[in-house]
Parts: C-alpha cells; sequence; structure tokens
C-alpha cells in the first residue's frame, strides 16, 4: 500500500503534534485536563492530516459505539416509519445513531436479528408483534438493555411503549354508532399479532357496551393487499346488511377502497370505512379516509427516552399507552 494511501494512524497525529499518543487519546476523549497548547497542536494536526477516530476503537476503550438498533418486521409500514423518525431525531440530539433491520414479516428470523443487532449496538428497539410471548420473554432478557414497542409483555422487566389499540377500536365504534351504524364489520389483522388481539379486545369491550351493536370479523392482514383481497368477503358482508367496516390499519384499508370502487361500491355512500394509524396518505386518499390517529414521532422519543435511561444504568420505567385520537373525515357518514 502506498505511503498516500495510507489510512492516517494517533501515531501520525501524535508525529505531526510534536506530543505522545497518550496525548492525543486524551485530547480525543475530551479530557479536561490537558494542557490547552497540547490540545490546540492536536486539533492542528487532525485538521492538517484529516485523520477520522476509529469507531471500533473507541468503543472498545469506552464499552459502547452510541449505536442502537430498531428491529421492526416492516419498514414499508408508515407506523414504524414515523416511530423510527422520532427515535432517530431524539437519539441525534444525544449522539446516538439509529440502525435498522426490517424483518420482512419472517417471525423466525426476529430472534436472530435482534441477537445479532444486539451484538453490534448498544441497546435494542424491538418491535415483534408476531413473536410467540413465551420467546419474546425470553430474548428481551437476553438482549437487554431492551425497549419494546407496540407489544404488551406481562411480568416482563422491559420498558413498554405502544398505543392503547382496545380503547381506539372503541372510539371508531362510537364515532359510528353516532352515525347510525349498528352492523359492523372489522376487517382483522394478522392472526399472531399482538396488537390484532388488542383491537379484538375492543371489539369485544365495544358489543359488550352497546347491546344493539353487531360486530362481524373479517379475516384481513396488514398490507394494502391485504385490503384489496379482501373486499370481495367486505361486499358480501355488506350485501347482508353491514354497512361500515373497521379495517386493521390505514394500508388495509386503502387497498380496501380502492378495490371496492372498481367494484362499483360508494363509499361512504354503500359502506363506511374507518383505519387506524393517520398514517399520512390517509388525508388523501378519495375520499379522504376516517382514521385513529397514533403520535408516532412522539412515540418514538418516548422510546429513546427510556432506552436512554436503561443505557446509563437507571431504572426500567413505566408502561406507556397512547390513546388514539380520532380523525373523522369523508370515508364515513350517516346510514344511508
Amino acid at each position: 500500500m502506498s505511503e498516500r494511501n495510507r489510512a492516517v494512524t494517533i501515531a501520525d497525529v501524535a508525529a505531526r503534534a510534536g506530543v505522545s499518543q497518550a496525548s492525543v487519546s486524551r485530547v480525543l476523549n475530551g479530557k479536561q485536563s490537558v494542557d490547552p497548547a497540547i490540545v490546540q497542536a492536536v486539533q492542528a494536526a487532525i485538521t492538517a492530516l484529516g485523520y477520522t477516530p476509529s469507531v471500533a476503537a473507541r468503543s472498545l476503550v469506552h464499552g459502547r459505539n452510541d449505536t442502537i438498533a430498531m428491529v421492526v418486521p416492516d419498514l414499508e409500514n408508515p407506523l414504524f416509519q414515523g416511530i423510527l423518525k422520532g427515535l432517530s431525531r431524539a437519539a441525534a440530539a444525544d449522539g446516538y445513531r439509529v440502525l435498522v433491520a426490517d424483518t420482512a414479516e419472517q417471525v423466525d428470523e426476529e430472534e436472530a436479528t435482534a441477537l445479532e443487532a444486539r451484538h453490534r449496538c448498544d441497546a435494542i428497539v424491538l418491535c415483534a408483534p408476531r413473536m410467540p410471548e413465551e420467546r419474546l420473554q425470553r430474548l428481551v432478557a437476553r438482549i437487554a438493555p431492551v425497549v419494546v414497542v407496540n407489544r404488551p409483555l406481562p411480568g416482563a422487566q422491559v420498558p413498554i411503549v405502544g398505543v392503547d389499540y382496545a380503547r381506539g377500536i372503541r372510539d371508531l365504534v362510537d364515532h359510528l354508532h353516532g352515525l347510525g351504524h349498528r352492523r359492523i364489520a372489522y376487517l382483522s389483522g394478522p392472526e399472531l399479532s399482538a396488537s390484532n388481539a388488542e383491537r379484538l379486545r375492543g371489539v369485544a369491550d365495544a358489543v359488550a357496551a352497546e347491546p344493539g351493536i353487531t360486530i362481524d370479523v373479517i379475516p384481513g392482514g396488514s398490507r394494502l393487499d391485504d385490503g384489496y383481497e379482501a373486499a370481495a368477503s367486505v361486499d358480501a358482508a355488506r350485501r347482508e346488511g353491514v354497512t361500515a367496516v373497521i379495517a386493521f390499519n390505514d394500508l388495509v384499508a386503502l387497498g380496501l377502497m380502492t378495490r371496492l370502487r372498481e367494484l362499483g361500491v360508494e363509499v361512504p355512500g354503500d359502506l363506511s370505512i374507518g383505519g387506524f394509524d393517520d398514517v399520512p396518505m390517509a388525508r388523501f386518499a378519495t375520499p379522504r379516509l376516517t382514521s385513529m390517529s397514533v403520535p408516532r414521532g412522539e412515540i418514538g422519543a418516548q422510546v429513546w427516552a427510556r432506552l436512554r435511561t436503561l443505557i446509563a444504568g437507571g431504572p426500567i420505567e413505566h408502561t406507556v399507552l397512547y390513546r388514539p385520537r380520532l380523525e373523522a373525515r369523508e370515508s364515513t357518514g350517516p346510514v344511508r
């Protein structure tokens, strides 16, 4: 390797500054006891040589690398994108970077991915909605410090930040009830999804609270395609008396509305539709989609606040569940 292409080292900086390598190391680590003249000489040498400290070497010295990882099942989902954005901004303010690992809805890959990420990073933000609870309990104990997102985990010694999906479903049902709807369908999410189970709990609570309401459950999923493909089942339910549909999330609702339009079903004239998460595209749909708004960025910031406390050796803070806010738009209307 030629001298020109050789990486600049601490030894090179020390030689140019006329100080010891130990002095250079103290300057790089921000030690307050270093003579200002030495600091100035080292900084001038660093600038002249274009020296960049090795992240790997510094992580060995400090026992951390100022990097965390967020493990998600599907980064195409705007919910996770919003949480990641809030997390990244909050972490960056404290000098941390965020790496992302997308498991592409492969539940069997989540554990291995999280373990590998933990070896490379100081802590983990884990979104594993479909991992069996026993496996998840064992995993969080192995990868601590960790914060779990959108997943109840009874008895686990881990901070949890998420959404009160059951309450959100109740509020959306109340909205539809106020518009005169009594026969509603819930287009469900993935069968193993913990957040889907919470939504189903909300469905049961709503039926118990309003005996005049019937809510049918129709198999669905979590993606645009799932909503599109479920349209035939939803239309059949409409013909049997269903007047409104609550979709697992906005992506499912948007896919459903696209296919219903192709089938000649008017929204909300023939069928009202509500979604969940209030993703950015919900406001630009035709008609604009009624949705339960989730503070994605704030969730990300709260996740970082709890993870930062754990990294610093602090206590496990209490669970935070955000109550979604109804955003009533044109996709829901009175029963015709």
